[in-house]
C-alpha cells in the first residue's frame, strides 16, 4: 500500500509539473497571431524591439564599432595593471563557448527547413542588430561589477539590475529584478544549458558509434561520467581555468566547422550564386507553405534571438570578468558575438543545407538534416559533425557553470561553501542528464533562459541614458589619447 501511495504520489507531482510548465511556456513563449500560418512569441518581439532601438539609440555602435573591437580584441589596449581576471580574447571565447552549441547545428536546420532559405536572410539581420543589445549588456557587467581582495571578480545582470536601479532610488525594484534573474539564470544553467546539451550529446555518440549495439547504448550513464568529470576538472578552477579551455575550443571548434562548409562550398561551387539568389528572394517572397513574408521573417529572427542569447544578460556574466578599466572597451568586444554565432556559425549551416537540397526533404530533426547534407558530400563527416556536436555541448556546459555560479553565489553567498555546493549539484545533473528523459525539465528550462530577458532588457532601457554617456566619453578619449595603445 505504502509503494503503491508513493506511485500515486509521485504521478500526481508530475501531473502537476507537467501543468506548471504549460502555463510557464504559454506564458513565457505566449505568441500573437500575425495571419493564419503565423505567430510570433512576444519574447522575441521584446527582444527584437530592443535590439533595434539600441542600433539606432546608440548611433549604430554594430557598424561604427566593429574594427575598434577587433583591435581591443587583439590585445592592442591591454593594459596588464587593469582589474579583472581574463583577457579580452579569452571573456571573448568563454561567452562564445556558452552560445555556439547544439542550436547552431540542429536549430538553424529546423529554421531553414520549416521557413525555407529565405529565412537565412533574417537570421543575420537579427544577429547584426543584437549586437546593439550585447554591447549595452556587457558595458554593464564590468561597470557595475564585485572586485573582490582576491582580484576574483562578480558581475552580471543581478549585479547592476541590483546597484543601478538602487542608485537611482529604486532599491526594491532593482533587488527583484536581481533576484528573479538570478533565479531563471541557475534553473537555465541546470537544465537547457546542461542537461539537454549532454543528452543531445549522448544520443549522437550512440548513434556514430553503432545505435543500439553500441557500448553506450544502455550505458549512457559512463559517457555523463565522462563528461562530468571533465567539467568538474575544468570549472573547479574558475573563470580563468574555464578561459584558458575555451580559448582552445572555440576556435578549434569554429575552424574544423569551417573546414566542413568550405568543402561543401567547393564542391558545389555553381550552385552558391543560386543558394544566395534564394536566401534574398525566399526572404522576401516567401511562399505560403513557408508563412509568407512573416513566417520566414519571424523564424530568422528566432534563430539569431535564440542562438546568439543578444538580450539575455548570460554573456554578461563572462565578459564582467574581463581585464579593463574601461567598461566600454568589453561592451565593444561583446559586437563581436552575434557576428561569430550568427552571421558565421549559423550562416555557414544554412548555405549547406540550402545547397544540398536536404531543406527540400521535409526532415526536421534538426542534427539528424545537418548531418545528412554534410554527408552527402562528405561520407565520414557526420563522424566528424558528432564529435563536434559533443564538443558544442562540453563548450556550452563548461561557460554555463559559470554564469550558474555567479547566479547561485549572488543568492546564497559568495562563499567557497556556496561555491563547492552549486559545483556540485552541476556535475551531478551532468549524469542525470545523459541517461534520462526529461521533456518537461528541458521545457522548463527553456522557460528559465528565456525569461532571463524580461528584467535584464528593462533594466537596459532604464539605463540607455547612461551609457550613451559613457560611450561617447570612450570615443572621446580614444580621439585625444587618453585611452592608450600597448601593442
Amino acid at each position: 500500500m505504502a509503494q503503491l501511495g508513493g506511485m500515486m504520489l509521485l504521478s500526481t507531482m508530475n501531473q502537476n509539473f507537467g501543468a506548471f510548465v504549460n502555463w510557464l511556456e504559454s506564458t513565457i513563449f505566449y505568441s500573437i497571431s500575425l495571419n493564419e500560418n503565423v505567430s510570433i512569441p512576444l519574447v522575441v518581439v521584446w527582444l527584437m524591439v530592443a535590439s533595434i532601438v539600441f542600433t539606432v539609440y546608440f548611433n549604430f555602435i554594430n557598424i561604427r564599432g566593429f574594427k575598434h573591437a577587433i583591435d581591443v580584441v587583439r590585445g592592442k589596449y591591454d593594459d596588464p595593471n587593469d582589474t579583472g581576471e581574463v583577457s579580452h580574447f579569452q571573456a571573448l571565447t568563454t561567452a562564445l563557448s556558452g552560445t555556439v552549441g547544439i542550436g547552431n547545428i540542429a536549430g538553424v536546420a529546423l529554421a531553414v527547413s520549416i521557413g525555407g532559405p529565405g529565412a537565412t536572410f533574417w537570421m543575420i539581420l537579427g544577429g547584426l542588430l543584437g549586437m546593439a543589445n550585447k554591447f549595452a549588456e556587457c558595458t554593464l557587467a564590468v561597470k557595475y561589477r564585485n572586485v573582490h581582495a582576491d582580484g576574483e571578480v562578480s558581475g552580471g545582470p543581478m549585479y547592476y539590475l541590483q546597484k543601478g536601479f538602487a542608485q537611482r532610488g529604486f532599491p526594491i525594484v532593482g533587488k527583484l529584478a536581481a533576484v528573479f534573474f538570478a533565479i531563471a539564470c541557475i534553473g537555465g544553467a541546470m537544465g537547457a544549458a546542461n542537461m539537454f546539451q549532454i543528452n543531445q550529446a549522448t544520443q549522437q555518440l550512440v548513434q556514430v558509434t553503432g545505435a543500439e549495439n553500441s557500448f553506450f547504448h544502455g550505458n549512457e550513464w559512463v559517457f555523463g561520467l565522462i563528461m562530468a568529470t571533465l567539467v568538474g576538472a575544468v570549472i573547479i578552477g574558475g573563470i580563468k581555468s574555464i578561459a584558458k579551455v575555451t580559448d582552445k575550443i572555440v576556435p578549434f571548434m569554429v575552424g574544423v566547422y569551417f573546414l566542413g562548409v568550405m568543402t561543401v562550398l567547393i564542391t558545389h561551387i555553381d550552385k552558391v550564386p543560386n543558394a544566395l539568389w534564394l536566401i534574398i528572394d525566399g526572404a522576401f517572397n516567401a511562399p505560403a507553405i513557408s508563412g509568407g513574408f512573416l513566417g520566414v521573417m519571424v523564424f530568422g529572427f528566432q534563430r539569431a534571438f535564440f542562438s546568439n542569447e543578444a538580450g539575455i544578460g548570460s554573456a554578461a556574466i563572462a565578459h564582467s570578468a574581463a581585464k579593463t578599466d574601461e567598461p566600454v572597451s568589453e561592451g565593444i568586444v561583446a559586437l563581436l558575438e552575434p557576428v561569430i554565432d550568427t552571421v558565421v556559425v549559423c550562416t555557414m549551416t544554412a548555405l549547406v543545407i540550402i545547397i544540398t537540397g536536404e531543406y527540400q526533404t521535409g526532415q526536421t530533426e534538426g542534427v539528424l538534416l545537418t548531418s545528412r547534407a554534410f554527408g552527402s558530400v562528405i561520407s565520414w563527416f557526420p563522424s566528424v559533425l558528432s564529435f563536434a556536436v559533443i564538443l558544442f555541448a562540453l563548450s556550452t556546459i563548461i561557460s554555463w557553470s559559470y554564469y550558474g555560479l555567479k547566479a547561485w553565489t549572488f543568492l546564497f553567498g559568495e562563499t567557497r561553501q556556496s561555491e563547492m555546493i552549486f559545483k556540485f549539484i552541476f556535475c551531478l545533473t551532468i549524469i542525470l542528464g545523459s541517461t534520462v528523459t526529461l521533456g518537461d525539465v528541458f521545457r522548463f528550462s527553456d522557460c528559465m533562459i528565456f525569461s532571463m530577458c524580461i528584467p535584464n532588457v528593462f533594466g537596459l532601457y532604464m539605463f540607455a541614458p547612461e551609457l550613451k554617456k559613457d560611450l561617447d566619453a570612450y570615443f572621446a578619449k580614444l580621439k585625444t589619447g587618453e585611452i592608450k595603445e600597448y601593442a
